[in-house]
């Protein structure tokens, strides 16, 4: 239900129909429930404990409590209710753009950062790792602005009910040092990471690329079926999981999106005729997702879900016979497929074939891997992108996050008179 009726819950219109009729829904299971020996005892537990407590704040509402007050209409207080509680800004701000004008402008976006790499200043994540997953953060400065993200990644959050990876980012203006911009990143690095995938594909598949097969649909697969098809013009996935479950969650979203789906039983079914091979699995070991037979001469691969230390998904054989290429070598040596081999086995940066240093695809039999990590100039990118957006449409709001006393040299006096 909650894809189904994800777009309304990210913008609900609380039309006034629509509240009449919740009203009165609400009124008919008070007079359902009025005479069931539970509510009462609720009724009772509440007559007796702290009337402070919340739970002596907890009843079923009814047409008198929900009826509209002098200058209080009900709508007002569920739009203020949600404004405070439930505002969802980044979904807000996908759905007006369009979820796939969205990935092929970030994907510009990153493409033209890539473009002017040498101006950005570089380094590995900072990762504080655990036995469980990963708190990594992900800084970067062009000398104009400076940003950075925040980003777990904990796979066994899933049999908490909990995401696998969560995020939000900062930008700041350099001149002052002050921020900008924060923001959810939890989307939007899912975005960002789908885009940075069919950018490299745009350069590195093979041309007329129509199929692509996926392997692992958790939360990143819609995402970057959408961005291959917006970006690259792929008309056609084959999806396939260890957990069927996930597949047709993945085939229950994808529905609708001008995209042939294919359901796989096996990764070997799923990369029948497919050009392009999109890995992108969340187990926290080195795995085999690919052997070195299933990867036939022409093919391009696009590794996403090694992303960590000890996390791999593809048989080293194939990383010997293929032409690989990277983010930034100093954090996939430590974090990507290559980790597993020798630190000086040659790669080539992908900024470097965006900017015509280097060759990308050379001949048809070649077989190219974007050993993709994720590195904080993409951030940086998606980041800037959201702030320019926000010029045109207000899915913000405006944070009181730094103290600002009238005269700077008296903070403390500023914290005297706030008594």
């Amino acid at each position: 239900a909650l894809d189904r009726f994800a777009q309304f819950f990210s913008a609900p219109t609380f039309d006034a129909t629509y509240v009449d009729r919740e009203r009165n829904a609400v009124e008919s299971e008070y007079r359902l429930k009025i005479k069931d020996d539970s509510r009462r005892g609720l009724d009772a537990l509440q007559e007796q404990i702290n009337p402070k407590h919340p739970l002596s704040k907890f009843t079923v509402g009814n047409l008198d409590t929900l009826a509209d007050r002098d200058g209080r209409p009900l709508r007002d207080e569920l739009l203020a209710i949600y404004k405070k509680y439930y505002s969802a800004n980044m979904m807000k701000l996908v759905h007006q753009i369009g979820i796939e004008r969205v990935l092929v402008d970030l994907a510009a976006e990153i493409e033209e950062d890539f473009r002017r790499w040498p101006s950005f200043d570089k380094t590995p994540r900072v990762a504080s790792h655990s036995d469980v997953g990963v708190i990594e953060l992900m800084p970067t400065s062009d000398g104009e602005t400076y940003g950075f993200k925040y980003v777990n990644g904990h796979p066994s959050n899933m049999k908490k009910g909990l995401q696998t990876v969560t995020a939000f980012g900062l930008l700041a203006d350099v001149k002052t040092g002050y921020p900008i911009l924060l923001s959810e990143m939890t989307i939007l690095t899912a975005l960002r990471t789908a885009a940075t995938s069919a950018l490299a594909a745009k350069w590195l598949a093979p041309k007329g690329a129509r199929c692509m097969a996926l392997i692992g649909n958790g939360a990143q697969a819609e995402f970057q079926a959408l961005a291959f098809k917006a970006v690259c013009g792929i008309s056609e996935i084959r999806l396939y999981d260890i957990d069927p479950a996930a597949t047709r969650k993945c085939l229950r979203n994808l529905e609708g999106h001008g995209l042939r789906l294919v359901p796989c039983a096996s990764a070997e079914e799923a990369i029948e005729g497919a050009e392009i091979i999109t890995t992108v699995t969340a187990d926290k070991q080195y795995a085999t997702i690919l052997s070195d037979n299933m990867v036939g001469a022409g093919v391009h691969l696009n590794a996403v879900g090694g992303d960590c230390p000890g996390k791999t998904e593809l048989h080293r054989d194939i990383l010997l016979r293929s032409d690989i290429f990277v983010e930034y070598p100093p954090q996939t040596r430590i974090e990507g497929e290559i980790q597993v081999l020798p630190e000086d086995h040659p790669v080539t940066e992908l900024w470097e074939v965006i900017s015509g240093a280097a060759k990308g695809r050379r001949h048809p039999d070649q077989v190219t891997l974007f050993d993709s990590v994720g590195f904080a100039v993409e951030d940086f990118a998606a980041l800037r992108y959201v702030h320019r957006q926000l010029e045109r449409f207000a899915f913000c709001e405006a944070l009181d996050m730094i103290a600002d006393p009238d005269d700077p040299r008296d903070l403390f006096g500023m914290l005297l008179r706030a008594a």
